[in-house]
């Protein structure tokens, strides 16, 4: 059972723009040794795909990405979750993975919120470096790595 009322201005944007578009994003800004992240909402309910979260990137690009995979699963072609897909970045292949459970309260609380629980799939879009590196790559930069944490198990991917 999701949520119906919203008790403030955010609760109820989100749940206009679930009810328009089908999802709402959710950009949370860096803060101390935290960096910004994007999240959806309303994916799981609306087109049966699970939720997206994305690390590291400006909200107006992580909104375009997170977008695009909405507009995929809306129109009943969504991403395949298993794959890389180069359908997010120009000429970069992003990756996913599932995102545990244990994760979700610190990550994405106004999902938990709108799904008044854990009752939903979240996956982690994961983007690669300018040199094609994933985050776990031994070659990655260490700057890399912190702008992108891995809240997921990290998935196979060729070499990486």
């Amino acid at each position: 059972m999701v949520r119906t009322v919203g008790e403030d201005k955010s609760e109820q944007k989100l749940l206009d723009d679930i009810a328009e578009f089908g999802w709402h994003c959710v950009h949370i800004l860096a803060e101390g040794e935290h960096v910004e992240y994007s999240f959806t909402v309303g994916l799981f309910q609306s087109f049966r795909h699970p939720e997206l979260i994305i690390f590291g990137l400006p909200a107006k690009v992580a909104h375009q990405i997170l977008s695009i995979a909405a507009h995929e699963a809306k129109r009943g072609a969504p991403l395949d979750l298993s794959s890389t897909s180069d359908a997010l970045l120009n000429g970069y292949s992003c990756c996913f993975a599932e995102v545990p459970i244990s994760e979700y309260s610190d990550h994405v609380g106004f999902s938990r919120w709108y799904y008044q629980g854990n009752e939903f799939p979240l996956y982690q879009i994961i983007w690669p470096s300018r040199s094609g590196l994933f985050p776990w790559h031994p070659d990655a930069a260490e700057q890399f790595k912190i702008a992108q944490p891995v809240i997921a198990m990290a998935p196979r991917v060729g070499p990486n």
